[in-house]
């Protein structure tokens, strides 16, 4: 974003129902800073507390195994936040947080964001709905690691990601199409198992690789999939 650009807070979806004098001010509160893609914007353990709102871009939390695996948690785009938990709770950070393309963020004080949510509980509500989400996600990618074999935690991730763009009762899109590798990290297992697995339920005719999207054709079938097997 160049200098002369406007900087707001207008996009972002825990503020929307903020009257336009408080989102104004909260504007003036923010530190606003670009990052280039792949460009580390919060490194696990470190002590800062400010949470961070995503004007545009995108950016990817990640965990890293001791032998210096990454692993995904997930994915933010433009309109989202996050830094959240140290803000509330003073702690270390518990992820690092990367730059996925050139992202623009607004940086808040955990001070300025103690006050907002004092000062508009539909804020305040908006988040405990966003953690009540991360807790239940967080849930089940427990139960797949403890019960599921690589295979079906694949089927289950797939099921995740296509989630949010059903097209009917049995049929859904994923856009864009995603990286192999990417849900490799998510679901702990290796890029050439997922590659394996993708190509396997498209030759049984349960996706299908379009231009921009991953077709999921059988939603129910690649359900009752997930547990057909014992882990291995």
């Amino acid at each position: 974003m160049s200098a002369d650009q406007a900087y707001s807070l207008a996009d972002i979806e825990l503020l929307a129902e903020l009257p336009k004098e408080s989102l104004q001010a909260l504007e003036k509160r923010c530190s606003w800073r670009n990052f280039s893609a792949q460009e580390q914007i919060i490194d696990r353990q470190s002590t800062s507390r400010d949470i961070y709102f995503i004007v545009t871009g995108r950016v990817r939390v990640v965990n890293f195994s001791l032998s210096g695996r990454e692993v995904a948690f997930d994915e933010i785009p433009a309109g989202a936040y996050f830094g959240e938990t140290a803000a509330i709770d003073g702690d270390p950070r518990s992820a690092t947080v990367v730059s996925l393309g050139d992202t623009t963020v607004a940086i808040m004080s955990p001070e300025t964001f103690h006050s907002l949510l004092i000062e508009h509980p539909k804020v305040a509500f908006s988040l405990m709905v966003r953690m009540a989400t991360i807790i239940r996600t967080s849930n089940e990618r427990i139960m797949d690691l403890s019960t599921l074999g690589a295979n079906n935690r694949v089927y289950a991730e797939i099921l995740r990601l296509a989630k949010d763009d059903v097209s009917d009762s049995n049929t859904a899109k994923i856009r864009p199409i995603p990286i192999h590798g990417d849900i490799a990290s998510r679901v702990s297992t290796t890029r050439e198992t997922v590659a394996r697995v993708l190509n396997d339920l498209a030759r049984k005719g349960l996706v299908k690789r379009e231009k921009d999207a991953l077709h999921i054709l059988d939603m129910t079938h690649l359900s009752e999939m997930v547990e057909q097997f014992q882990m291995e």
